[in-house]
Order: C-alpha cells, then structure tokens, then sequence
C-alpha cells in the first residue's frame, strides 16, 4: 500500500474508536492461529455487519509473516465487503512495533513487559513514546500498559486468586499518568480480565473501570476476555470500553472441534475437507462476542 492508502486505513480506524466510544460499543479484536480462524471471523463480520479487528501477536507473526497477514486481512475485507483491521498484538519490542506500522497497521499494542515481566516504568515508558511517536507518520493507533498483563492465552486449570491479581489493577490516577507521559491512543485497563480461561468465571470490576473512564480521554481496551460473563461485555461498552480482545475461546472451539471430527473421520486425510465445521464453531463464538460487545450492525463500508 502506499503511505496515502495507510493513511485513509489508519483515519478509518480511528473514526471507528470514535463510533464506538460515542454509541456505546465495543469492537471484537479476535487474534487468529491460521487462516481458517481468519476465515471465520470475517464470516461472522459479513453475517452481522460489524467491524471487527484481527489480531496477531509476536509468534503468530513469526508463523504466519507480518506482510502475508495484511495481505490476507486486505483480501477478505475486499472479497466480503467488510469494515476490518488488524492489530499487532503484545508487540514485546519496539523494532517490530515499527515494522507493523511501515507495512500498514492500523492497530499496534507495545507490549515491553511481555518479553521481561520485571521491566521498569522508565523502560516501559521509553519505548512506548518511542513507538507513539513513530506511528505519527501513518496515524497507526497505538495501545500499552505501564505493566505486565496476568494470565496467559490457554486453558488453565487453577483457579483465580483475586486478591493477588488485584494488586495488579489500574488506578485513576496511574491510569492518567502513563496516557499523559505517552500519548498512547489506547490504554488496556486491568480490572479483573485475565488473559487465558480458568474454571470460574471472570469477575470484572466495573466501579473501577468506570472511575478509569473518567480519569482519561483516549480509548480503553480489555485484554482476556476470554471465560467473561456476556454481562460484563454489555456493561464495559456502556461504560466506554472501545475494544475487547478474544483468544482463548476461539482455540478451545477450534481444537475440541478439530479433535471431534477427526475421530469421526479416521480415513480422512484431507484435513481440509473437515475444516468447515470447525469454521462453523470458531465462527459461532464470534458472532456471540460480537452480539455481547453491541458492535452488530456497526460497520461502514
């Protein structure tokens, strides 16, 4: 893409924040593992006219290539004639940070304590504003936290310990502070999401989020969504929440269902003559999220 065509992806995306924010809805930001969960997502987005963003993080990069992913991303919002983006997820360094926002971003999460859990707020700062400022040049929205995020993009067996996972949660004031130092676009608020699916339900507090609201002017996404009662989603929308990310759900759809016909198959070896029913599932926890965040019927084309 020329850095024109960027741009008017980048402004598009940002209007979409804007929608979201002012009609109290959240858009769906499902990362993706291959091509068929890629499939799905767009087939959930053309089936309710929603926007959606599609995510990938450092090793779904690794596997699948930074440019092929926008190239994919491109060719099925034009196919289907959809409003969809794609994000650069937990981005761990700044180097590949800024080569997601030279290939045409539109969404870029700076993530420097997701390689070292123990980095210091000056070095999370640091690169952050790096980062924020080098996407000046495209208008790539750019998204971070002035900590490590909890949890991990699986299906855990422990139960949560709240008492210690609050001692991880924004404040007001912290909250405020870091989007002044940064200028970030996008702040990923921690009230009790958690990345990953655990045996209880997530319990998210939305006193707090509504206070982090208040405190700060740019966008609020949650991280973890995954194993979150649909009620949350509502509330955070109402509350403001522009973005909610998606994992988990979509892999333990895709894998028990890839297991199940697989087992019911045992002669078949072209995998991909079994893949649209897994397809179908992927897709169905889509449209759920899509239906819970209110971001159905929302896109402009």
């Amino acid at each position: 893409m020329s850095i024109r065509e960027i741009r008017e992806r980048t402004l598009r995306a940002r209007h979409l924040m804007q929608r979201a924010r002012t009609q109290h809805f959240a858009v769906g930001a499902f990362n993706v593992d291959d091509q068929e969960t890629l499939r799905a997502i767009a087939a959930a987005a053309k089936k309710l006219n929603s926007p959606v963003l599609v995510e990938v993080s450092h090793e779904e990069v690794q596997a699948m290539g930074l440019e092929n992913m926008r190239d994919l991303v491109d060719n099925y919002r034009e196919e289907l004639g959809i409003e969809m983006y794609i994000n650069l997820d937990h981005s761990p360094t700044v180097e590949a940070c800024k080569a997601a926002i030279d290939v045409g971003y539109e969404f870029v999460h700076i993530d420097i304590s997701q390689a070292n859990h123990d980095a210091s707020d000056e070095e999370i700062i640091r690169a952050t504003r790096e980062v924020t400022e080098y996407a000046k040049f495209t208008g790539a929205l750019i998204e971070s936290e002035p900590h490590y995020f909890g949890g991990s993009s699986n299906l855990h067996t422990e139960t949560i310990d709240y008492e210690e996972i609050k001692k991880t949660f924004s404040t007001p004031e912290g909250s405020r502070a870091f989007v002044e130092t940064t200028g970030i676009d996008t702040f990923a608020a921690a009230v009790g999401n958690l990345h990953g699916k655990y045996p209880v339900p997530k319990e998210l507090d939305l006193e707090l989020l509504s206070s982090i609201r208040q405190a700060i002017d740019c966008n609020i996404s949650l991280h973890g969504g995954s194993g979150t009662p649909l009620h949350y989603f509502e509330s955070a929308a109402q509350i403001g929440v522009s973005k909610i990310n998606i994992n988990s759900d979509l892999r333990i759809a895709y894998r028990t269902t890839l297991e199940r016909v697989l087992r019911e198959n045992p002669d078949q070896y072209a995998v991909m003559k079994l893949m649209s029913t897994v397809r179908d599932e992927v897709q169905k926890v889509v449209e759920e999220k899509i239906a819970a965040f209110g971001s159905a019927g929302k896109a402009v084309l």
